[in-house]
């Protein structure tokens, strides 16, 4: 097990990026605002190519604070795995730590990460998430609310929180010792997402320990449109049956329940208009279903305000038919040709 040489050992933090003019200041002043010294801080940020504001944010950045070490490189694959791969590259710190730009960290952040490693002799660390709305519409309320909900995300100690510090299977973002990366390799490019399920799987089935700080939090700003909400779960459920079949697993029941309710909307909604029998069933479990989004509805209506109800039940109906489409394309996949991904993350970028 590697062992941190002092207090306070170097830290590259590697943030892939695109499109986060809205984010990107707001996160470094974060970084550097830090109860860590600044001297032992590099920022590596990899552009996936953004065609906003988000370079000439960091170059004025860069300008007006000649002090700090950041780099900026290039990601022209466009996707977060080759993002993480090149920074981990420029990487010159003990210990990599790494961050989203669209996220808030609270001020002891990296040297909490740092004392959890030595604390509990772990080889990854992280907080739990906290999932935001990113403005204060109904809408965006609700999308929070859902993606916060075990009703829609499950029970990932991750997000839903945990009483205590706890070895787990993956925490988000992580902080690693760089000796990680040499030990069992890179990220995986070929998961456009799911990428940490399977590089904390890879460390997991090599005998090495992950830790959840439950107190840590991680302010993340969710989603503010149905179309990248789609799109994000779409991506895990379409990425997921490759990173089971990469880590020889099984997939897990909670996993399989998107995928088998896009199944019984499609074939119980197609056999009820020809027998009775499953006309019942299906209006029996539909009905059930709208009741528990409705309930969960309920706790964001008297939570925010009664504004998200509707908006809630959306969110959730489009997060399960999302990941649920996502998931029988990528058994698909599996099952047909490994390249068949390829061609996928052409069109999921």
């Amino acid at each position: 097990m590697t062992k941190l040489e002092n207090s306070y050992p170097l830290l590259s933090i590697i943030m892939p990026v695109r499109n986060e003019a809205g984010y990107i200041e707001m996160v470094l002043n974060n970084i550097f605002a830090q109860n860590y010294p600044r001297e032992k801080i590099e920022v590596i940020i990899v552009d996936g190519e953004s065609d906003d504001q988000t370079l000439d944010i960091i170059n004025t950045y860069n300008v007006r604070h000649l002090d700090l070490k950041i780099i900026t490189i290039s990601n022209r694959e466009r996707i977060v795995p080759s993002g993480l791969n090149l920074a981990i590259g420029y990487a010159s710190g003990e210990v990599i730590v790494r961050m989203d730009a669209h996220a808030e960290y609270p001020e002891d952040y990296l040297p909490r990460l740092v004392d959890g490693l030595k604390r509990y002799d772990a080889d990854n660390v992280g907080g739990v998430v906290e999932t935001i709305p990113p403005n204060p519409k109904s809408k965006s309320k609700a999308i929070a609310f859902a993606m916060g909900h075990p009703a829609g995300v499950g029970n990932s100690f991750f997000r839903i929180g945990a009483s205590a510090p706890m070895e787990v299977d993956t925490v988000p973002f992580g902080c690693f010792f760089k000796s990680v990366f040499d030990k069992i390799g890179l990220f995986d490019e070929e998961l456009v997402r799911n990428q940490d399920d399977e590089f904390n799987g890879r460390m997991r089935r090599s005998g090495m320990k992950i830790v959840l700080l439950p107190d840590l939090k991680i302010k993340y700003f969710a989603r503010d449109s149905w179309h990248n909400l789609f799109r994000m779960f779409y991506q895990y459920g379409l990425f997921k049956p490759l990173v089971v079949k990469k880590l020889g697993l099984l997939p897990t029941w909670r996993q399989l329940i998107p995928p088998v309710f896009v199944l019984f909307l499609f074939w119980g909604g197609l056999l009820s208009f020809f027998f009775t029998l499953f006309s019942g069933l299906f209006l029996f479990f539909a009905g059930l279903y709208v009741i528990i989004l409705s309930w969960v509805a309920l706790q964001s209506a008297f939570r925010n305000n009664f504004g998200t109800f509707f908006y809630v039940i959306g969110a959730l109906f489009l997060m399960h038919i999302s990941y649920g489409l996502g998931y029988l394309k990528g058994i698909l996949a599996v099952l047909v040709k490994k390249n068949v991904f390829f061609k996928i993350m052409q069109t999921s970028r």
